[in-house]
């Protein structure tokens, strides 16, 4: 039976620790000069991956990281970055309240349907029309594939940083903070689902009966999940709060049910990320997860799967071999023009006025982590190329980045 030895094991603690030591001290240091926390984490990744410890330092890192050469060690590697896109996804998920979006009436209907469509439509035309554009020569299927791949990646925003950078702001509990949260929801919801049914379609005949169930597949699980088992939920986690072990106890259950139906997903073949993102949403959302629960669960994720993943995005690809200016630009433009006309198009439909339209546009802008994860995912399914990957990580900083000063030159606060 294939098994750790003890050098093994010594490797993959290493790099365990390595990756969370470093990813902590940079993030920190990061923090003084107001850079978000996942710019630090994916710059440790880079530092010990091939672009500069594998140049400088070749022998350290193919010890530490021995991807080509243990396979071993390389397995486990993967398999807790697995575990971590899992559990962020979780996370993500229960940033999602369902409640709020429908809140939002109107105006945030309108601003999610806009910031979906137009982008989903903007890329995938690019991408179908142009495919040289991003150095691709592909059969049909495999167009077909990239295109919806590229319109998704385009339509998703970042929920958690946009959340972040409205506090930041003082305008989270403002009418245009809720409106851009609420159509952020949107986004993630539609984003994620669509996502998951292009994992699964890929490498399938695209035969009609196959694709049919798997969208009967996807919306039976969703919708038993957010109507059926979010009641359950609700009525068993009083019970698991008071009469369990506090924390422990919830802690367990919630993330126990969250690799259950990341397991059910991946078994009939839909991407394991799509049950832990819907069950993060049935949990969440309920009423009777205490706060501290819910902070507990997010601290726990967020400090140490979460570093763990941003990290090792660089530590398989090398960001100066593979950065290609022409494809960067291309995706740059792209992710702009698509999302800033499409929300504020939305927006205006929906009651706000110019500048509050393009307010919230450029709020939604902000792709940040779950870009990230999206370009992650599509890169191990084989669905992008590295330079394309490379692409979409520069286009998740940028936009973040300039997401809270392009609001604030914009927003009207109501008087």
């Amino acid at each position: 039976m294939a098994r750790l030895s003890n050098d093994d094991l010594i490797v993959f603690l290493l790099a365990i620790s390595a990756m969370l030591i470093l990813a902590r001290i940079i993030s920190e240091l990061g923090k003084k000069i107001k850079l978000p926390v996942v710019m630090g984490e994916l710059l440790v990744g880079i530092f010990l991956g091939p672009t500069v410890l594998g140049l400088i330092c070749p022998a350290a890192y193919n010890y530490l990281f021995p991807f080509e050469t243990n396979e071993h060690v390389s397995i486990a590697l993967d398999g807790i970055f697995s575990l971590s896109i899992i559990m962020l996804l979780f996370v993500a998920g229960m940033e999602v309240q369902l409640s709020v979006v429908l809140r939002q009436g109107k105006a945030a209907i309108f601003t999610g349907l806009g910031s979906i469509i137009i982008p989903f439509f903007t890329g995938f035309s690019i991408a179908w029309f142009f495919p040289h554009l991003f150095g691709l020569e592909l059969d049909e299927h495999h167009k077909l594939v990239f295109a919806l791949f590229l319109g998704t990646a385009l339509s998703i925003s970042a929920l958690p940083v946009i959340a972040r950078i409205l506090m930041d702001l003082n305008l989270f509990k403002t009418n245009i903070g809720m409106i851009i949260i609420a159509a952020a929801m949107f986004n993630d919801l539609i984003g994620w689902l669509f996502f998951s049914f292009i994992l699964s379609i890929d490498g399938q005949h695209a035969d009609k009966l196959g694709i049919g169930y798997t969208i009967i597949y996807i919306l039976s699980f969703g919708a038993f999940m957010l109507f059926v088992g979010r009641k359950i939920i609700n009525r068993c986690l009083p019970w698991i709060q008071t009469k369990l072990s506090w924390p422990g106890g919830v802690l367990s259950m919630c993330l126990g049910l969250c690799l259950l139906c990341a397991a059910f997903t991946q078994s009939i073949n839909i991407h394991a990320i799509l049950g832990a993102f819907i069950a993060g949403i049935a949990i969440g959302d309920s009423v009777q997860l205490r706060e501290q629960a819910r902070d507990i669960i997010h601290q726990f994720i967020t400090n140490f799967f979460a570093p763990l993943f941003f990290v090792s995005i660089g530590l398989k690809v090398n960001f100066i071999e593979n950065f290609d200016l022409q494809i960067v630009l291309v995706i740059l433009v792209l992710a702009y023009v698509g999302k800033i006309i499409g929300a504020a198009s939305g927006a205006k439909l929906g009651g706000l006025s110019n500048r509050n339209s393009l307010a919230v546009a450029f709020g939604l802008n902000a792709r940040g982590a779950m870009e990230i994860i999206l370009g992650t995912l599509a890169l191990n399914a084989g669905l992008i190329s590295k330079p394309i990957f490379v692409a979409l990580i520069v286009m998740a900083l940028v936009t973040s980045l300039t997401s809270g000063p392009l609001i604030r030159k914009f927003v009207e606060l109501e008087k």
